[in-house]
Order: structure tokens, then sequence, then C-alpha cells
């Protein structure tokens, strides 16, 4: 059974520190089950694999990283981003925050440089690592969605929590994404 939240923590972070920084209200988020979440976003998002490969395979083009916002300090790395296609197409619109001490220093280099997704970079530097999604939703896109991922506000959006750590559980990332109705013919509104 779906329950509606109005996340301030844990399930939408990191992306509610963009929407903090904003002075912007997190938007409500309803909380689905895997069965729940229509075609084609349940092929792409309830499976336990990195984001970045399925989605490429999906677009039939690799994916670059544009960083919205995007802040480091502690070994830490938190961003705002949208994957996008080799045509500029918005592929995902999201949040990340990614642990730099569990990675090898090839891969960090990768990730300060801030231009090729997570899942590229630990597929590139060969990381072993595990994909733990944790919740899937439901949103209504508000303006911060909408202006994004060129979308209406209203317009319903897919979307899950995911964690990846490595072999041994060690945290690498934490992950809100956020995937756009043109994967679909059907652009449904909440009303």
């Amino acid at each position: 059974m779906a329950t509606t939240h109005r996340q301030d923590g844990e399930l939408i972070y990191p992306l509610n520190v963009f929407y903090f920084e904003r002075g912007m209200d997190v938007p409500y988020l309803e909380v689905i089950d895997a069965e729940r979440v229509p075609e084609p976003y349940r092929r792409l998002l309830v499976h336990d694999r990195d984001m970045t490969p399925t989605l490429e395979a999906h677009w039939g083009s690799p994916l670059h990283l544009h960083r919205i916002r995007s802040e480091q300090s502690d070994g830490v790395c938190l961003r705002e981003v949208l994957l996008l296609t080799g045509d500029g197409r918005k592929a995902e619109f999201g949040a990340i925050r990614i642990r730099l001490e569990p990675l090898p220093a090839e891969a960090r280099l990768m990730v300060l440089e801030g231009r090729v997704p997570l899942g590229s970079i630990l597929h590139r530097c060969d990381v072993a690592h595990r994909s733990r999604p944790s919740a899937y939703f439901r949103v209504a896109a508000d303006g911060l969605m909408s202006e994004n991922l060129g979308v209406e506000v209203g317009c319903v959006l897919y979307g899950r929590r995911n964690e990846l750590s490595t072999t041994e559980g060690e945290l690498i990332a934490q992950v809100i994404e956020v995937l756009p109705p043109e994967l679909s013919d059907d652009h449904e509104t909440d009303a």
C-alpha cells in the first residue's frame, strides 16, 4: 500500500539539500511499491543495477553529466545533476552524495572533474560495488523539476532512492533519480 510523505529528511536526501538552499519547499513524494511503478519506468527503475548503463541502453546513447549545483567538503561531493544523451535529451534529474574515500585515485579524480556520471566512472575504473534501491516514488513536478526536465508543473514523474556501496558494504553514494516523461507516451498530470 502506498503512503504519501512530505520529505524533509532521509527519503529525498540529498535532493532536499538543494531545495533548502533555494528556500523552496520539498515536494511531496508518494512512495509506491515496485509492482505499482508503470512501464517503461519499471524496467528503468526497478532493478539493482547502476542507472547510467540502464539509461544508456534505453536511449541508445552515452550519457553526459550536467552539474546544476555542486559542492565539495570533507571528502564528500554533493551534486544536483541532469544526465543528458549525446544529442541533449534529458535522461534523468536528481541529486547525488558521493563519498570519495572508498574510491580508487583515478575514480576520485574523475568524480572531482565532474564530467562523467558516477555509474560510468565505477565501470571504467572497475570498482566492484552494489546498487540497492530503497524506495520508488511518484511525484508531481514542481517548479524545480519542471525547469530542469522541461516539463509542465504537475506532470507526474517517477523515480527512486538508491544507495551504492562497496562489496564490503561501505557506502559510496546516495542518489535520488527522477526520470522524465519522454520515456512514455503517457504524459499524465496531477490535477
